[in-house]
């Protein structure tokens, strides 16, 4: 549905008027307050939604909206980047509709089948550029949090340099399939970067060990020596040991040892080192 004629040049003309009005509106619900987006921004953004939807309204087709919906785009990415909430980011949009349905009242007030009608489809405009806003900001919220959770799984396995040629990997909490894969990557780049020949996965902070995963120990431990690296796997407590012969699990070819010192103590013999008292 789209605005008749006379109202987008209305909208056009006095676009400074609508444009006071709408920040009076956001400054009396709060938005411009907040210190996360300006007033100077906040300003900005809606001189220019105005200026786009003033071109929108006088143009023809559902091409004249595209610069719109990338506005709305980018202003959904930007709130959710911030912390903003959707509902903070939608009302940035449907404050807008009190000022519009203002002038509309306005310049139709000698008819009211035409400003009833013209309200409706201002009404239905805002609404679908409303709900275009909040799923844009779902959108880039998912993502904000996906990149979120990849630093996570990526500060949570650090790759350790013990000694020349010895890596190990601490590793804390639920081991799962894409965790695994950063695992996997982190500790095959610091080998190919080190030079290393032997690295200690400890899986002392992780909780469980069931079948998957002792499938993803495998794997690591697998492509590690296909890197011509050998690998220790520490921290096989009694409760694990149980569960992996219990499951069935086959870890022959993968030394193992109870905690890290002895893991580390095996690496140095290994390589021809060893500790003892000064």
């Amino acid at each position: 549905m789209s605005l008749r004629p006379t109202t987008a040049t209305a909208i056009a003309e006095r676009r400074q008027q609508l444009l006071d009005q709408w920040l009076a509106q956001l400054a009396e619900s709060g938005v411009t307050q907040d210190r996360r987006a300006g007033v100077d921004e906040v300003r900005s953004q809606a001189a220019e939604f105005l200026g786009l939807f003033a071109d929108a309204v006088s143009g023809s087709g559902e091409a004249a909206w595209t610069p719109v919906r990338a506005f709305l785009d980018g202003l959904s990415r930007r709130r959710a980047t911030l912390g903003f909430s959707a509902e903070q980011t939608a009302t940035f949009i449907f404050s807008f509709k009190r000022p519009l349905f203002a002038l509309l009242e306005d310049i139709h007030a000698g008819d009211a089948a035409t400003c009833a009608s013209e309200i409706w489809a201002a009404s239905e405009l805002i609404d679908g550029l409303g709900m275009h806003t909040v799923n844009a900001f779902q959108l880039s919220r998912e993502q904000v949090i996906a990149r979120q959770q990849e630093e996570l799984l990526e500060l949570s396995t650090p790759v350790v340099k013990l000694w020349d040629g010895i890596l190990a990997l601490p590793m804390i909490g639920t081991l799962d399939s894409a965790r695994t894969q950063v695992v996997m990557e982190s500790l095959l780049q610091r080998i190919a970067e080190t030079g290393a020949g032997i690295a200690i996965i400890d899986i002392t902070g992780v909780p469980t060990v069931d079948t998957l995963v002792a499938q993803h120990l495998l794997k690591t431990a697998t492509a590690i020596r296909l890197m011509g690296a050998d690998c220790i796997i520490s921290g096989i407590r009694p409760q694990i040991a149980q569960t992996i012969v219990h499951l069935g699990v086959d870890l022959q070819g993968i030394q193992t040892k109870a905690n890290l010192a002895d893991a580390l103590a095996l690496a140095l013999s290994r390589i021809g080192r060893a500790v003892v008292e000064a």
